[in-house]
């Protein structure tokens, strides 16, 4: 018997976060998710009149194809599947993941190919721009035990927190989208981080469940070559079948100059932020506010809407917040401000936004989680 929470979801992709209409042609990509799951999803996307079409991956099967990979093979694959997605109106993107390091041995030089000749092209080039897209994660037993969480307790978090009321929230985001539009400088600080930057004449979109699930987040990009300082960020992330941890960037003028990781990763990170000029610039800057996700577990779909949190971003800016940057790389690294991670401040031009993760101008305070919750 399939699990109701399972036909829940998929109406929420479906008819919330895609506004799937008859006749619309819907790309569901799956990685290593229950063939349940898919099925769901064919079943609601027809009943909704849209046409499905389906691609199944294995991120095993995946390692196995990079590590052989040739450039005019990995660039055929590219063209091949830009051209489908060029035909698509709507894509739904389920992730799962039995082993998060599946690809964590494969040669950087392999997987540039696939980041420059295949992901870039198929997805920010054409899928992001041309499509009406949401993407998320699958639970798995790899999931729980990196958010340190039984499997089964993780499952009931997990759909807790992507059926979360997301249409309610777009009215409660509002207020947070009007200042970040109306605001020239913003000043982050907090532990071994002080950095500012222009946000101005760049359009702010508030996330609420269309494009990502879970949501929760406000974000815009940096005006290019206007941060400045350094920042060193406090939770882990995930980059090609790595974990990176205390990541700390320096700016002059837009561009990292500096890029240290623990833990040895050094010489990998600045492997990555060199792979196009666009990789030492900054693509994105987001408030997360997600009341029910509190913990960093590895997956960036989740931290970067921790409650209390920002994420900036090194790489490929947004086309609907463009600030011009552009390189096969999107890479969201995560800072939270709450006073058990170090504490820290928001600042808009002169006035304080948020400290130690709480918003504390009147009208932003809904978005702080007791409120949140309430909604």
């Amino acid at each position: 018997m399939r699990d109701p929470r399972v036909a829940r979801l998929a109406d929420i992709l479906v008819s919330y976060s895609t506004k799937v209409q008859p006749g619309e042609k819907v790309l569901i990509e799956a990685y290593d998710i229950p063939d349940d799951v898919v099925n769901a999803l064919i079943d609601r996307v027809a009943e909704a009149g849209g046409l499905p079409f389906v691609t199944i991956k294995r991120n095993s099967v995946l390692r196995a194809l990079f590590q052989n990979a040739t450039e005019e093979q990995i660039q055929l694959i590219g063209k091949l599947e830009r051209e489908r997605m060029e035909q698509m109106d709507v894509y739904i993107g389920v992730r799962g993941s039995l082993n998060i390091s599946e690809h964590s041995d494969i040669p950087d030089d392999k997987m540039k190919l696939y980041r420059t000749l295949w992901w870039h092209p198929v997805h920010s080039e054409t899928r992001v721009p041309k499509t009406k897209w949401c993407v998320l994660r699958w639970p798995t037993a790899s999931m729980a035990q990196q958010a340190s969480m039984s499997t089964e307790a993780f499952e009931d978090f997990y759909f807790d927190v992507c059926t979360f009321d997301y249409a309610r929230l777009f009215t409660l985001m509002a207020p947070l989208k009007s200042w970040m539009d109306r605001t020239d400088r913003v000043r982050l600080t907090g532990p071994s981080t002080d950095l500012s930057f222009s946000i101005q004449s760049i359009p702010t979109i508030a996330c609420t469940g269309e494009c990502n699930l879970p949501d929760g987040e406000c974000f815009t990009a940096p005006v290019r070559d206007s941060v400045n300082g350094t920042i060193t960020f406090n939770a882990p992330t995930i980059y090609q079948g790595t974990v990176f941890e205390g990541i700390s960037l320096t700016f002059k003028d837009g561009k990292i100059v500096e890029a240290t990781a623990a833990g040895g990763n050094t010489e990998k990170l600045n492997q990555i932020l060199d792979s196009d000029e666009g990789a030492r610039y900054i693509g994105e800057f987001s408030l997360g506010f997600n009341p029910y996700v509190l913990q960093p577990m590895k997956d960036i779909l989740f931290d970067e809407k921790i409650a209390g949190s920002f994420h900036f971003t090194p790489g490929q800016a947004y086309e609907e917040a463009d600030n011009s940057n552009r390189s096969a790389i999107h890479w969201d690294m995560v800072y939270i401000q709450r006073p058990e991670f170090g504490g820290g401040e928001i600042w808009f031009d002169d006035t304080l936004i948020r400290k130690d993760g709480l918003f504390v101008v009147e009208d932003l305070k809904a978005l702080n989680p007791e409120e949140l919750k309430k909604a």
